[in-house]
């Protein structure tokens, strides 16, 4: 959890100098800083969520396994390189618009202290359940979860660097 953290104070940091290009779009297709950002935060409220409802059941789930471990390479392969992928339905259905940077982070914040108080409540022989769901990849663990948060943030800084310029 501490990487993750470090990366979106890092980011809130790095981008709070840029609050006046918060919605400032490139181009007609490209995403505004506002728009990525809040992309981040409905993502990570959504596995939050879906952690949330999951985690009731968890006795009844089974383990994740090499066949996860090895769609979870694929899932980091896939976020390291440059490719686009479109946003799931559910997370553009789910993006909030927010006023300010300082609203948009901290709405994550409170997101993110949902998610470390939820793991704090799963006991160490339950972090290999399968309680969390990739659109593509499918039924994961908690650790894969966080993995993928992490990933997901780092496979947009490039974008987000670009809208910085």
């Amino acid at each position: 959890m501490d990487k993750i953290e470090r990366l979106t104070l890092e980011l809130q940091q790095k981008t709070k100098p840029f609050e006046h290009k918060f919605n400032h779009k490139p181009d007609t297709v490209s995403w505004s800083l506002h728009q990525v950002l809040a992309h981040l935060v409905a993502a990570e409220k959504l596995s939050v969520q879906y952690l949330s409802k999951k985690i009731n059941g968890i006795n009844e789930v089974g383990n994740t396994g090499v066949y996860e471990e090895a769609k979870m390479v694929v899932v980091k392969l896939s976020q390291r390189l440059p490719f686009k992928f479109k946003a799931p339905t559910r997370v553009v259905e789910s993006t909030s618009a927010y006023d300010s940077h300082e609203s948009l982070f901290k709405d994550w914040h409170l997101t993110r202290e949902s998610l470390k108080q939820l793991l704090e409540t799963i006991e160490d022989r339950n972090v290999k359940k399968k309680v969390f769901k990739h659109i593509i990849a499918g039924k994961l663990n908690v650790l894969h979860a966080i993995d993928f948060m992490y990933e997901h943030i780092n496979h947009h800084l490039p974008q987000i660097n670009r809208l910085l310029k």
